[in-house]
């Protein structure tokens, strides 16, 4: 097992985190029980634009309400998504107004803490620049 693999294993390091590309993460996943989505957010730059698009890419379920605490609500189910763990590699969020980036950011966090209290790893990754956030690729302090 690679080490990004086994950081991406270890529910402990669970969090919002940044890479500069998808393709380390989707290579060190390719066969393991951990589950990746790209959530591309190309060309969203509203809330509701945006709350689609992560309700459509994740398959969320029909009582999905299309506002911050129904994906809060979902982002701590994903009981219909399989896995061990997973990874969402959050591409071209740049457009997002910064106000909706930071809730987002925020919700994402609040997930991946939900999820290693459980001893289930969460990892959102925004690809690219996300000023703010660590390198997923760097050792936590």
């Amino acid at each position: 097992m690679g080490k990004l693999l086994q950081r991406l294993s270890d529910a402990s390091r669970s969090g919002v985190y940044r890479a500069p590309r998808a393709d380390a993460i989707l290579e060190s996943v390719r066969g393991s029980p951990i589950s990746a989505v790209r959530i591309s957010l190309s060309g969203v730059s509203e809330k509701q634009a945006l709350l689609e698009q992560i309700a459509r890419t994740l398959e969320f379920p029909g009582w999905f309400g299309g506002n911050w605490d129904a994906l809060e609500d979902c982002l701590t189910d994903l009981s219909w998504l399989q896995g061990a763990g997973h990874v969402l590699l959050i591409e071209d969020a740049a457009q997002l107004a910064r106000d909706d980036r930071g809730v987002l950011a925020d919700i994402l966090a609040s997930a991946a803490a939900y999820w290693a209290e459980r001893g289930k790893p969460f990892f959102a990754v925004f690809i690219g620049e996300a000023p703010g956030l660590a390198e997923l690729y760097r050792e936590k302090q």
